[in-house]
């Protein structure tokens, strides 16, 4: 998704309260519309100490001064946004069916889970975030999604995440791709990157990313367009560009049609996006953390599959200590199940 530090101030950001803001209460700073201010999505959205990592460790104060706050503000806000998604994990294991299935993840103790993606998985309220306060404590689990990354530019990417060693990936990614430079009322405009080369870049990265995780890898689809939203949001009409739902949809149909295991995140989110029609609002994002744990359970097939049975000699013990059976693609679907033995295990957030 398109990155918010582009887009300038306009006359209803002017709304924004004149008196001290409240650190504590980032996604509470909005226009007059009640969405987030563009402020406020600097901060949800970006995160410097991705991008900038040629400069080295960034403190917390050199990274304030970028969004324009002192160090105790920067703090103070970014620990309100852990809240706020630990408070969406709590709530969501206040319901006994889905605490279970959280509990049948196949995450094992030790394994280390990374997400690739870009705005929608690197904002500081995404289903990533909150899928980390689902998570057991001895389960790691690293962000590297950037926002406005394409799958060209993930994969220059891989360097720095072939040093992690990932026991599974998840991958959310395509949506700037479809970028559409030039559009206009009456104008289609040109994509950013093309059809084709989308679907060559997602088959490399499949291919090159993490060979030892081969069998744990998840896709999740874009979210979609809230075509209507896209089309009249300000700061896409002056900068001359938007998005096309089909483009999207198309990036979706094509990850569904592979084997690997695939959260279509479409139908969870619809309705659920922000002012500019292409990012999510939190509610959209805990429906993408509960879809994907539906997908990675026997909650609703086909995709990632549970086993209570212990393994025998037909399973295959790969080098991470992950007892993996693959199972036939099905008939109709063309996916692979893999299937772990899993015991439930307890989740970090509790609720209150």
């Amino acid at each position: 998704m398109p990155e918010p530090a582009n887009e300038p101030a306009n006359d209803t950001d002017r709304s924004e309260p004149t008196g001290p803001a409240d650190p504590t209460a980032p996604a509470r700073q909005s226009n007059r519309t009640g969405e987030p201010s563009p402020a406020a999505k600097l901060l949800r959205f970006q995160q410097p100490e991705k991008t900038l990592r040629y400069l080295g460790e960034l403190s917390d104060d050199r990274l304030a001064g970028l969004f324009g706050l002192d160090g105790d503000t920067y703090r103070a806000r970014l620990r309100a946004y852990d809240d706020q998604v630990r408070e969406t994990a709590a709530g969501l294991l206040e319901d006994p069916s889905f605490a279970e299935r959280v509990g049948r993840l196949p995450f094992r103790p030790g394994q280390l889970v990374v997400a690739l993606g870009e705005s929608t998985t690197a904002d500081r309220l995404s289903w990533c975030e909150v899928l980390r306060h689902l998570l057991p404590e001895d389960v790691r689990l690293v962000n590297l999604a950037v926002s406005g990354l394409t799958t060209t530019q993930a994969l220059a990417q891989l360097p720095q995440l072939s040093r992690f060693r990932p026991d599974w990936i998840l991958c959310m990614i395509g949506a700037n791709d479809t970028q559409r430079l030039g559009r206009s009322p009456g104008a289609p405009g040109t994509r950013l990157v093309s059809a084709a080369e989308t679907e060559r870049n997602l088959h490399a990265l499949r291919a090159l990313a993490a060979p030892d995780a081969a069998d744990r890898w998840v896709w999740l689809t874009p979210s979609g367009v809230d075509q209507a939203r896209a089309d009249s949001y300000p700061h896409f009409l002056r900068a001359g560009i938007g998005w096309a739902a089909e483009d999207t949809d198309g990036i979706a149909d094509f990850l569904l049609g592979r084997p690997e295991p695939t959260v279509d995140t479409r139908p969870v989110t619809a309705g659920l996006h922000i002012d500019d029609g292409v990012h999510l609002t939190p509610e959209g994002q805990r429906a993408i953390a509960v879809a994907l744990v539906d997908t990675l359970t026997d909650h609703t097939p086909p995709g990632v599959t549970t086993d209570h049975t212990p393994p025998d000699a037909a399973t295959d013990h790969t080098s991470s200590g992950v007892t993996t059976e693959r199972t036939p693609p099905d008939a109709a679907t063309g996916r692979t199940a893999l299937v772990a033995p899993v015991e439930p295990v307890p989740s970090r957030a509790v609720a209150s």
